[in-house]
C-alpha cells in the first residue's frame, strides 16, 4: 500500500485510461478523487470501482474555468494529480472548425494548466506531489486528421518539462504518451481505424487500458522517486510507420 496517506485527483476518471488509474490508485492506498462532465457516468464509476470508501466523483469540465475552480475547491490539498481528461474530436485541417479548436485546447491545454496552477502551490508547502500529464504518441508521430489534438498533446508535453524544473525538488511532472488504446471514448471518435493503428506496432495489437494505467502509477509512486521532466512512451515500439 504504497500510497497510504496520500490524495489523488484523476481528471477524466469515469471511463478508460482514467477509471483504470483511479483503480489502481485506490487498490494501492490511495484516497482517489475522480471527476467527469457527466453525473450518472460518475455514478457507474464509483459502482464500477467497488469497496474503495475513499473513492468520491466531483463533476467539472475542464473546458470551463469556472468548473476548473471549483474542481479545485472541493478536492481539497492532493498529492497526486493526474491530467487525463481530454478532448479529441478529428478533422483535417483544411475542414477543422474554430469551435472544436477551442473546445479541445481548452480542454486539453488550458484546463490542465489552470488546475496545476490551483492545486501544485499546496504541494509545495506540504513538500511532497507528483503531478502526470496523459498525452499521445501522436506528439511525436504524424496521424492524418490529428493535427489540433497532437498540438495539444505536445503542449502538454512542453508543460510537463517546464513545470518539473518550476516545481521541483518538492513535486515530480512527468508525461505518460499512450499508443493505441482501445477505449469507449477512442472508438467514438476514430471507430475501428484505432485497430489499425495497432496492427502497426510492434506488438501487433491495440493496449488495454490498465496497462497505460500502471505506467501512471509507476510515475506517480516512491519507485519513481529520481524520475521528472520525462515523458514514459508506451507504444509498442512506434505505433505509426
Amino acid at each position: 500500500m504504497e500510497l497510504d496517506n496520500h490524495v489523488a485527483l484523476v481528471t477524466g476518471g469515469t471511463a478508460g485510461i482514467g477509471l483504470e488509474t483511479a483503480r489502481l490508485l485506490a487498490n494501492n492506498g490511495a484516497q482517489v478523487i475522480i471527476s467527469g462532465r457527466d453525473e450518472e457516468r460518475g455514478k457507474a464509476a464509483l459502482a464500477g470501482l467497488g469497496d474503495h470508501s475513499g473513492v468520491r466523483f466531483v463533476r467539472a469540465d475542464l473546458a470551463d474555468l469556472d468548473s476548473v475552480e471549483a474542481l479545485a475547491e472541493q478536492a481539497g490539498p492532493v498529492d497526486i494529480l493526474v491530467n487525463n481528461a481530454g478532448a479529441f474530436p478529428t478533422s483535417p485541417t483544411v475542414r477543422q472548425s474554430v469551435a472544436e479548436f477551442q473546445q479541445v485546447f481548452d480542454t486539453n491545454v488550458r484546463g490542465a494548466y489552470f488546475l496545476v496552477a490551483r492545486l501544485v502551490s499546496g504541494m509545495m508547502d506540504r513538500g511532497r506531489g507528483s503531478i502526470v500529464n496523459v498525452t499521445s504518441v501522436a506528439t511525436a508521430k504524424g496521424i492524418p486528421g490529428a493535427s489540433v489534438y497532437s498540438a495539444s498533446k505536445a503542449a502538454l508535453e512542453s508543460l510537463t518539462r517546464t513545470w518539473a524544473v518550476e516545481f521541483g525538488p518538492q513535486v515530480r511532472v512527468n508525461s505518460v504518451a499512450p499508443g493505441p488504446t482501445r477505449t469507449d471514448g477512442v472508438l467514438v471518435e476514430w471507430g475501428d481505424s484505432v485497430e489499425d493503428l495497432g496492427r502497426a506496432t510492434a506488438l501487433q495489437r491495440t493496449a488495454a487500458p490498465q496497462e497505460i494505467a500502471e505506467a501512471i502509477l509507476f510515475a506517480v509512486s516512491p519507485r519513481a522517486s529520481y524520475l521528472t521532466g520525462s515523458v514514459i512512451r508506451i507504444d509498442a515500439a512506434g505505433a505509426i510507420a
